[in-house]
């Protein structure tokens, strides 16, 4: 009897080794035919869902068919929570997944739904809106089926750095530019404040210009020209920054890239090598 048992329960965590497996390979790989079908119809699913966030906005639209949209929310709902359970279920590392990018995305695909049912909609109106904004995230989704969105996510993250350090010298920048405007021009001519000054100089060298606050005086007009000038400058260097990075990171793209293990999800081996260096399984 003992014996059985233990046949049994061997038998049964095969089993869930081995479907655990199966989903795996369907919804995390795109080589097998069962993945691609997944994939299209996941890809097509989002697609619908974003369309109808965006329909139900309209107002006609919403007072006609708000009885459609609901339901169509609740179906895309299910079956994204279905998904983001199945990948939390097959992933060799759910905790990983849960924390990533994409796992955050697709909880934020699924959430705003089930809030809508914790929160009274008469009394929490504003936060009921802004949870069904979120849903728009679901676009995020469509990252993963774009191959030229890896170049561009990995062009941000080497960039970062040098980013930041630019953004550091342009608050610098609006800094001076804003306390210099506001003793020149001082609370008769608009400026209030530093911070207010401070928003002029952002507008200024970015060259966006809305226009409600200006210089009066002569100095203020020549610090101005000064900040307008600049502005065209700083706008080139974070294009150029992020164009070097993803010229680099299409060529690194270009390189014949590893296989992802269908047994164990490991990644991290050559890009010519036959068998996963995690668990012996042959890529």
């Amino acid at each position: 009897m003992q014996g059985f048992q233990t046949c049994y329960k061997n038998h049964n965590f095969g089993f869930r080794v081995k479907l655990r497996k199966k989903i795996f390979t369907i919804i995390f790989g795109t080589e097998t035919p069962a993945g691609k079908t997944f994939d299209v119809t996941l890809l097509t699913l989002i697609i619908l869902s974003v369309t109808v966030v965006i329909l139900e906005s309209v107002r006609p639209l919403r007072e006609s068919y708000q009885e459609l949209f609901t339901s169509m929310e609740w179906v895309f709902t299910i079956v994204f929570t279905l998904e983001y359970l199945l990948r939390i279920y097959s992933a060799p590392n759910p905790k990983k997944y849960i924390t990533s990018f994409f796992g955050i995305i697709d909880l934020l695909a699924i959430l705003p739904t089930y809030m809508g049912l914790i929160f009274d909609q008469s009394t929490f109106l504003l936060t009921i809106r802004a949870l069904r904004l979120l849903r728009i995230f679901r676009v995020f989704k469509l990252g993963r089926y774009v191959k030229e969105a890896a170049v561009l996510v990995s062009a941000l993250q080497s960039s970062i750095y040098k980013i930041v350090v630019f953004f550091g010298a342009v608050l610098t920048l609006v800094l001076i530019l804003g306390s210099l405007l506001y003793l020149i021009e001082g609370e008769e001519n608009g400026f209030t404040s530093i911070p207010q000054s401070i928003y002029w100089a952002i507008v200024t060298i970015t060259t966006v210009g809305y226009g409600d606050l200006a210089p009066a005086t002569v100095p203020g007009k020549i610090l101005a020209s000064i900040a307008m000038l600049t502005g065209f400058s700083i706008i080139a260097v974070p294009t150029g920054i992020i164009s070097v990075e993803i010229s680099k990171a299409v060529k690194s793209g270009n390189k014949p890239s590893a296989k992802a293990c269908a047994n164990c999800g490991n990644n991290d081996h050559d890009s010519d090598a036959a068998y996963c260096k995690i668990c012996g399984k042959k890529l």
